[in-house]
């Protein structure tokens, strides 16, 4: 399962919106794939349609979707939004990863 947080599910609405997506009925695509400094980097964007092979899950009002290799890397992991002056970005709060980058786009397990 992968959580959303109050936050990240505002400006997930937001972003899906603007991008013509509808939050309603469409997904926000979870990924991992190699690369970054810690050897894994994130990923995020939107879908309107899903794989047979993809996770889906609904938390806080949003529809997740994950590809089945990406889920064993992301299980657990909360999706939040920073929106501070050192930066601002989709943040995965990840309990699987055992060391991160200092941006926190990458992790390593």
């Amino acid at each position: 399962m992968i959580k959303v947080s109050e936050t990240a599910k505002q400006r997930v609405i937001a972003l899906m919106t603007e991008e013509g997506f509808n939050a309603e009925k469409d997904f926000v695509r979870v990924g991992v794939k190699s690369g970054g400094c810690s050897g894994l980097s994130y990923e995020l964007g939107f879908d309107d349609k899903t794989d047979a092979t993809d996770k889906v899950f609904e938390d806080n009002a949003v529809r997740i979707i994950v590809d089945k290799k990406s889920f064993l890397y992301l299980v657990g992991t909360t999706l939040e939004y920073s929106g501070g002056l050192n930066g601002k970005g989709f943040v995965f709060n990840n309990p699987n990863a055992q060391r991160t980058c200092g941006c926190g786009e990458s992790f390593s397990l």
